[in-house]
């Protein structure tokens, strides 16, 4: 499933799978950040910024690669309910952008893994890269990238034994 929309300025994605493992295996997948850009090509490289588990308050630069362009932004966990979902926020060249992942059970060792992606411009900010990304090619294009990296997750989740 894909969604998307966009209204008082936010722009908001939603994506879904279905993944053949277990909530408790996808989780470590996904909270596994030196192990990401491993699991997700769009991913360049990982630097954890904080130490201990993966919890509220861990912190991390991403930098992806997009449309041949490099960007990095600053992750922060808000909200964390292993094995459930978490929240993450992140601040960048005057855009805010909110990310959700929860993990539902779905039948006898699978779970739906659905992604939320949100952004809207910082109260007097112009937007960065990715702002100018969502609106030159529209909430469909981030779409895109973000079922790719869940058909990247659900590959590497389910090749593992």
């Amino acid at each position: 499933m894909t969604g998307t929309g966009t209204g008082s300025n936010t722009t908001t994605v939603v994506v879904e799978r279905r993944v053949d493992a277990s909530p408790g295996r996808v989780w470590e997948s996904i909270t596994d950040l030196p192990d990401m850009p491993r699991v997700l090509s769009g991913v360049e490289r990982v630097e954890v910024l904080t130490e201990g588990g993966f919890a509220v308050g861990t912190r991390w630069r991403e930098t992806r690669r997009m449309l041949g362009k490099e960007a990095t932004e600053e992750m922060l966990v808000t909200e964390c309910e292993p094995p459930d979902r978490y929240v993450t926020v992140a601040d960048s060249h005057g855009m805010h952008y909110v990310s959700e992942i929860a993990l539902t059970p779905d039948g006898a060792g699978a779970t739906t893994l659905r992604m939320t992606f949100s952004a809207r411009p910082s109260h007097g900010r112009r937007q960065g890269f990715l702002g100018r990304l969502i609106a030159r090619f529209g909430a469909k294009a981030v779409a895109r990238a973000l079922t790719k990296d869940l058909s990247e997750i659900a590959s590497a989740v389910e090749s593992r034994t």
